[in-house]
């Protein structure tokens, strides 16, 4: 095995452990599972690093340990939905790499904080979507009585993916702009 994918393998299998350590440090939690947290910041350094299959990976990863580490779990379909592929998804955030590599080499931490944001947006609204969805089909019942199931998981899961979303890109802004030389592989 080349150096390259060693060090690949190493950093998801590290990353990926230390997204699901973010997620035990809840910021709020929410009764039927979702919480703030920064669990998607080292999918997205993974994804800013490595790309599409880095991020990706990263995410499967973490996503995997949360599910075997005690997730909470109504049906098969809403843990493969909650879990692997909802934050699988938070590794596109690497749509925006080459461009932030770009704003890097001609030192631009304006261009490089929108490349992160943006990336960070798309990878976090992927993953909410996920949980959207998830929610209209497996949660929809704790609606109040009345109101669509579709709104109420609107709300419920933007309750706490929102905050997320605009923390992660809050913090990958301040961690790469400060220190583009994470992006470097070594």
């Amino acid at each position: 095995m080349d150096r390259g994918r060693l060090q690949l393998l190493l950093e998801i299998a590290i990353l990926g452990a230390l997204s699901f350590v973010l997620d035990q440090l809840t910021v709020f939690q929410m009764p039927q599972g979702g919480s703030i947290t920064l669990s998607m910041l080292p999918i997205i350094v993974m994804a800013f690093r490595w790309g599409l299959a880095g991020g990706m990976l990263t995410g499967f990863i973490s996503g995997l340990l949360q599910l075997i580490s005690g997730g909470k779990v109504f049906h098969w379909a809403q843990a493969l939905l909650d879990y692997t592929l909802a934050y699988t998804l938070v590794g596109l955030a690497a749509i925006t790499g080459i461009w932030l590599i770009r704003n890097v080499a001609q030192k631009n931490k304006g261009g490089m904080a929108a490349a992160i944001i943006i990336g960070t947006v798309v990878g976090g609204l992927l993953r909410y979507l996920i949980h959207f969805i998830g929610g209209i089909v497996f949660f929809g019942e704790y609606a109040p009585e009345g109101q669509p199931a579709w709104l109420y998981s609107l709300i419920y899961n933007g309750s706490y993916m929102i905050p997320s979303i605009i923390l992660c890109a809050i913090v990958a802004v301040l961690l790469f702009t400060t220190a583009p030389r994470l992006l470097k592989r070594a």
